[in-house]
């Protein structure tokens, strides 16, 4: 290669590495970053397809946390993309991967039993491990149909590539923790106005107490009784202010566990304190969420279950949860006596609570069911650019 060449080819390399790291410095959303790193990689590089793996830094993990025009064998299979039972992922958990034989090309062990009209034709893939000084933060796989093998110029790119995108996958972690401390933050706070509302409130339960105390001294029965009667107003009133503030603000069963653990644990208590039999499928676990989704999917969850164990009648329960790059999916069926939805009561509103939960969200809630049939409630919750994971 001539000097010309070289240069012409080093100007271009520059040219990549600065429309990727443009598109990252853009970013501080973890999900846009990595969406921004792989449209601009395919648009470079003349990709068909890629993934990008991260590695949870709680439990070390791997979860499918972005990709981009997925075979469909792969796309419509959500569960084909759990799990690191794979080459590249066993390779990069020993910290060989960057060292494997043929890392340059590597058979996709997700394709390879795949019939072509699954793959699009597509068996291949260059992994590039991600790393944050000596931390293992995940891998980026990318296809292109025409790749035989990549020269040691392209694997070296697609390494640089990869350096740009693990700092920017710290940065946008960086960015969620301080988003997180200051939401902490806020909810403190809050609390403490709670606290001085039902301080208020006591103060107010106190004053009508000793009102019929000293009403009682002067043998004002009635009076007393009046004002015993509007202490015992004010204390239901405050009683129940605190717990639908304690609910929301604290998603308890969430802070000490995963979501995943948590929705299986509220299944399995729901079906043992009703005797029902309960099955619960989990795709995408490791899969890390944004607090406001967790929270409010927690909270769907929920009140699904309480509708079931108090109208179904059912017998069985199923919950299946599913997350995906772009989206979380939550669907609970039951065997039981079903119900038309034309005709729900006026007094009901757990259907008009669970689609406002939802819409929320900015999701789409769906109900399915007749009399006798049973009733599945599915839930989609979009996974929007600018939402905050844990």
């Amino acid at each position: 290669m001539s000097d010309t060449d070289q240069l012409m080819r080093r100007n271009h390399e520059l040219s990549i590495l600065n429309t990727i790291a443009e598109a990252l410095n853009r970013e501080v959303d973890l999900s846009r970053a990595l969406d921004a790193a792989l449209n601009s990689i395919a648009a470079l590089f003349n990709v068909q397809t890629g993934w990008i793996w991260l590695q949870r830094e709680d439990t070390g993990a791997t979860y499918l946390a972005a990709a981009l025009n997925l075979p469909p064998g792969l796309k419509h299979d959500p569960a084909s993309m759990e799990g690191d039972d794979c080459f590249c992922l066993e390779k990069y958990a020993l910290g060989t991967l960057d060292t494997a034989a043929n890392v340059s090309i590597i058979t996709c062990t997700r394709l390879k039993y795949l019939s072509t009209e699954k793959t699009g034709g597509l068996r291949y893939h260059a992994s590039v491990p991600l790393y944050h000084h000596d931390r293992r933060v995940g891998v980026l796989n990318v296809v292109s149909a025409d790749w035989s093998e990549l020269s040691a110029d392209d694997l070296r790119l697609l390494n640089t590539v990869g350096g740009l995108l693990s700092i920017a996958i710290e940065r946008a972690r960086l960015f969620d923790r301080s988003l997180e401390l200051g939401a902490l933050e806020e909810r403190n706070r809050l609390a403490r106005e709670i606290h001085d509302t039902l301080a208020q409130g006591l103060a107010a339960i106190t004053l009508q107490l000793e009102t019929a105390d000293a009403l009682m001294h002067i043998e004002n029965v009635e009076g007393a009784h009046d004002a015993v009667m509007r202490a015992l107003t004010l204390a239901r009133a405050n009683m129940e202010e605190a717990r639908r503030s304690v609910l929301d603000l604290r998603a308890a069963p969430l802070e000490k566990q995963s979501f995943c653990d948590a929705l299986r644990a509220l299944v399995k208590r729901y079906g043992e304190d009703r005797g029902l039999q309960t099955h619960v499928e989990l795709i995408g676990a490791d899969r890390p969420l944004p607090m406001r989704v967790e929270a409010g999917l927690y909270r769907i969850a929920q009140e699904a279950l309480t509708n079931v164990v108090r109208h179904a009648s059912a017998k069985h329960i199923w919950v299946t949860f599913t997350a995906q790059p772009d989206q979380v999916e939550l669907l609970i069926e039951d065997d039981g006596q079903g119900f038309d939805p034309t005709t729900i009561p006026a007094d009901r509103f757990g259907l008009i609570g669970l689609n406002e939960r939802a819409r929320l969200l900015g999701g789409t809630f769906e109900v399915c069911t007749q009399p006798g049939e049973g009733a599945s409630l599915h839930i989609i919750i979009p996974l929007a650019s600018g939402e905050v994971s844990r």
